[in-house]
């Protein structure tokens, strides 16, 4: 499997440097592939976690219409997601450093208008997730656990963006710090980190959902990546071809 990860992460390097020879890319199309991306994320990230509005549905909330027969915290998922990846593309144009106080802010965002009281805040109960074979760790232990965090990632400098976005996203879910919101908050920390590097977003599709719980399972229960980097890479491989596709640049 490392062989294999090894072997997409080379591809993916290969077309993101195509990709940078052919910047500055034109205006229009950047904006149209943002606009495109930004609503599969969206429509994706929200579905993985049992949002029942359809990838059309999605775009029209977005677009400040009300879907009948969709409740209020379906629409919000959709627009909040919205809010927290333009949050994320904020900190990445300032170059700003990825702290707790980032994360919670991300997670504020996520949780907006849906529960406020939990929004931003580390859990103050433990629980357990359905179907992954750890436990999360104690409530009070959280606040040492995301500080150790914030000191591996200070410390993964050298690994490869995808590996370093990939284990990120997987150490906070597996300290699952928030009662609500997690998986959403830690796709957005893994796209956080690609986009900071000046890769296209992974979208981790529905269809993907089991692949993906069970690369996370196996990343923490082993401490073995290789899976889950795998994943990832092959989600930003599908973001990049549509780039380069779209700009005429398929090899």
């Amino acid at each position: 499997m490392a062989n294999q990860t090894a072997t997409l992460l080379a591809t993916v390097d290969a077309d993101k440097a195509t990709l940078d020879r052919a910047r500055p890319l034109p205006t229009h199309t950047v904006a149209s592939l943002r606009e495109k991306l930004m609503l599969e994320w969206t429509y994706h990230s929200n579905a993985i976690e049992g949002n029942t509005l359809t990838l059309r549905e999605t775009k029209v909330v977005l677009e400040g219409i009300t879907v009948g027969g969709k409740s209020l915290r379906e629409h919000f998922e959709a627009t909040n997601h919205r809010d927290a990846i333009l949050y994320v593309e904020a900190i990445v144009a300032k170059h700003e450093a990825l702290t707790e106080w980032q994360v919670r802010n991300l997670h504020a965002l996520v949780l907006k208008s849906i529960d406020a009281d939990q929004a931003g805040r580390y859990r103050q109960e433990n629980v357990v997730i359905a179907g992954a074979s750890t436990m999360p760790p104690d409530f009070m232990h959280l606040p040492a656990e995301m500080a150790g965090l914030m000191h591996w990632y200070d410390d993964a400098g050298a690994m490869h963006p995808i590996e370093r976005a990939a284990e990120l996203h997987t150490r906070f879910v597996k300290i699952h710090p928030f009662v609500d919101g997690n998986g959403r908050t830690g796709r957005l920390l893994l796209n956080f980190e690609l986009l900071k590097m000046g890769y296209p977003p992974a979208i981790i599709r529905k269809e993907d959902r089991l692949a993906y719980y069970d690369a996370l399972d196996i990343a923490c229960v082993s401490g073995g990546f290789s899976e889950i980097t795998s994943l990832v890479a092959a989600s930003v491989q599908r973001s990049l071809d549509l780039y380069l596709e779209v700009l005429g640049l398929r090899r």
